[in-house]
């Protein structure tokens, strides 16, 4: 149930930068996956790569999926069931309860960005909006890519709507 939670969390907010990241460099990435998903939506490919469960989860709960399953482009930044796996004990779970459905939103929208950004595009920018209303800052240098405080593991990972870019944290948006 935790990391079910913590996938909801992550899923919304979880597609747009990359850079200077080796390609194959997510080991719990399918490579088949990767090829498969230019014909799949963010959400499918993320589906199929397998290691993208809670964050499927947290963005079904938050009611984001036909969303992001829609026209697009989109830029994902998305964090593995692992990086779920990182954020305090209870967080997934309380994220999940139904009063707790704008939070998981906002989380969730922070890990995207309208429009397709390529990793290097993404390597040039030092921010980009999310679709939540705030910025994450974005730092490409010594070969890695950094989104707030997480690092793209994988770069690029193609879908039919848009890019996933995989990132080894949950990003939390500015409290205001």
């Amino acid at each position: 149930m935790k990391k079910s939670m913590l996938a909801v969390a992550v899923v919304a907010g979880s597609v747009v930068l990359a850079g200077a990241v080796q390609a194959g460099s997510c080991g719990s990435c399918s490579s088949s996956a990767a090829k498969k998903s230019a014909k799949q939506d963010v959400v499918d490919t993320a589906v199929a790569a397998g290691s993208f469960n809670t964050l499927v989860a947290a963005v079904k709960a938050a009611g984001l999926a036909d969303t992001l399953k829609g026209a697009g482009p989109f830029t994902v930044f998305a964090p593995t069931d692992e990086a779920f796996g990182k954020l305090p004990a209870g967080t997934v779970e309380s994220l999940l309860k139904p009063e707790n459905l704008a939070k998981l939103q906002g989380i969730l929208k922070y890990h995207v960005v309208a429009g397709k950004v390529t990793a290097e595009q993404a390597s040039k920018l030092t921010s980009a909006a999310t679709v939540q209303g705030s910025n994450i800052r974005i730092e490409a240098k010594e070969g890695s890519v950094k989104i707030n405080e997480a690092t793209v593991v994988k770069a690029d990972v193609e879908a039919s709507n848009g890019v996933i870019h995989v990132i080894d944290q949950v990003i939390l948006p500015p409290v205001s």
